[in-house]
């Protein structure tokens, strides 16, 4: 962090104002023409970030990976057994394997599953690697979530044009307690959080190709104010908007609440193809973006469900998953194809009718509004020794628990991104929050009008946009006050900026050293019970 007050006046974190120009009126191109003049507010606006390949930045992501990933391998077998849901997830990764579908090992039958395969096909694919064992079942959650760091240390880079602020981003996503848990057990959703994220990273790279094509189209001549093909401009295929539905389809295929992100990330896509074509001069930006951009989402909408479909290929090319054969059994003709596809319709119809009426009672189980004040996290694994566990007991638990600091700085964090995001009308608010929104809303909604039994694990999909409010606004201090519009000049005062690197610093270091503390009971080493108590700070609600 100690360079960030001069790397910072090279990559400002402000609004589309704020972003360096990519040239002067007239730039020389790269056959030595010269380009035409675009007005400098909209060659801000639309000169995307030049993320490239800096040595530096990629040696400092790696480091972050490399910090992520050591708590996340080291000793991955510990605790044995299955943990808590890994009596399902691992056990029907393993008859997808055997079977490609899922089996109920007590009754002997085909197991009636409510979740898509995909992410139990990748901790099947862990078990083909390394075995039945807890390090088969482990591995791919361990893989995925260090991943996701990477994912997320280039994602802030790109947004806040800052390498700094991209590696807090990452660091302190490696230094949750909740996503390292996750990352070291066969559950589902770190590999929703993770492919959730990759699209949100696809989509940024979607959005600054489209403003550099349009920049492009500008400097050569286009009028985007002429009707017609002249003002249009020339066809070219959105490959990381496309590769977004494939993600997203992929989210889909491990849990269905995936689909919010869906929503979310089609309305953001269309939001930034007007808000580019407004930049650009086009004169009616909403209109013309949906009747030009609405056959790509349709493709992609077609991509993702090519995608989710895939993901079922065990069941719907085998014969004896649960439903496969509904309408036959039931006495009913079933056609080749198009009966498969009702008695697969029928599948999912009684899934979401298990997960609407879920009201079962659970001693973890939370609502969404106690989520970030870490109201009640859940126990994976408890184990203590002795006649009673008290005093030097040996004691152990995995405690599926964010780190402390971090998440309660989290809604502080949320609402200086508000005041910010109003102050400076920064674009990236905007995103930010609607990923926390996407991945926190609904399960506000079920909770209000099922009462459906829901877990604080629930929330991993909104973590790295937590993360991200949390690191824009430590971008914000640590940036220098904006010039006046009047004078152009700084506001006179003391250069705020080392303080503000300071104080970044001494948070990151402090979530550091919380996770430090914590860090016995996410990954379940065996301590004193006094110690282990004292660890449980809001009392029984952590226990």
């Amino acid at each position: 962090m100690a360079a960030a007050g001069a790397y910072l006046r090279c990559a400002p974190l402000g609004g589309e104002a704020d972003q360096p120009a990519a040239g002067g009126p007239n730039v020389a191109g790269s056959s030595g023409d010269v380009r035409r003049a675009v007005p400098e507010v909209v060659r801000r606006r639309l000169s995307p970030f030049d993320a490239g390949g800096d040595l530096c930045s990629w040696l400092a992501t790696a480091l972050i990976v490399a910090v992520a990933a050591v708590p996340r391998l080291l000793n991955l077998g510990s605790p044995k057994g299955k943990i808590f849901d890994e009596l399902y997830y691992a056990t029907e990764a393993h008859h997808l394997l055997l079977r490609g579908f899922e089996w109920d090992e007590k009754n002997n039958v085909a197991a009636n599953v409510v979740h898509p395969p995909l992410g139990k096909w990748m901790i099947g694919l862990g078990e083909l690697v390394f075995g039945y064992n807890e390090t088969g079942w482990r591995v791919s959650a361990a893989v995925v979530g260090t991943l996701s760091v990477l994912i997320l240390v280039r994602v802030a880079r790109r947004m806040f044009r800052s390498t700094v602020l991209g590696c807090a981003a990452g660091l302190l996503m490696a230094l949750d307690g909740m996503h390292l848990v996750l990352s070291r057990a066969a559950l589902l959703d770190i590999f929703l959080m993770f492919f959730i994220l990759a699209a949100f990273g696809t989509l940024l790279l979607d959005r600054d190709a489209r403003r550099r094509r349009w920049l492009t189209a500008l400097e050569a001549g286009l009028d985007p104010t002429v009707p017609g093909p002249d003002g249009r401009l020339p066809f070219a295929v959105p490959w990381w908007r496309l590769a977004t539905f494939v993600l997203l389809g992929c989210a889909c295929a491990v849990k269905w609440s995936g689909i919010w992100y869906v929503l979310a990330f089609a309305a953001l896509m269309l939001y930034w193809e007007m808000q580019a074509r407004r930049s650009a001069g086009v004169r009616r930006p909403w209109r013309d973006a949906l009747v030009r951009e609405i056959g790509w989402v349709a493709i992609g909408g077609t991509l993702l469900l090519v995608v989710y479909l895939a993901s079922w290929s065990g069941w719907l090319f085998t014969d004896g998953g649960h439903f496969r054969h509904w309408l036959r059994d039931a006495g009913h003709d079933e056609l080749p194809i198009v009966g498969a596809l009702q008695n697969f319709w029928h599948y999912h119809v009684e899934a979401l009718r298990f997960h609407t009426t879920l009201e079962k009672a659970h001693p973890y189980q939370s609502w969404p509004w106690q989520w970030l004040l870490l109201g009640r996290p859940v126990a994976f694994d408890w184990w203590c020794g002795g006649a009673a566990c008290a005093g030097s007991a040996p004691t152990r638990e995995v405690l599926l628990l964010g780190t402390p600091l971090l998440w309660w700085s989290f809604i502080p964090a949320l609402g200086a991104l508000t005041w910010f995001g109003i102050a400076r009308r920064d674009w990236r608010v905007g995103p930010i929050w609607l990923g926390v929104l996407a991945g926190l809303l609904p399960w506000f909604y079920f909770a209000v009008a099922d009462h459906r039994t829901m877990f604080y694990f629930y929330a991993l999909p909104a973590e790295p946009f937590l993360v991200l409010a949390v690191v824009y606004v430590l971008g914000m201090v640590m940036t220098p006050p904006r010039p006046s519009a009047a004078t152009g000049s700084a506001p006179s005062g003391p250069d705020r900026r080392p303080i503000g690197v300071i104080v970044a610093a001494a948070y990151v270091l402090l979530v550091a050293a919380c996770f430090a503390y914590f860090y016995p009971i996410y990954v379940g080493k065996v301590l004193p019970y006094t110690d282990w108590a004292a660890r449980m700070w809001l009392g029984n609600r952590w226990i």
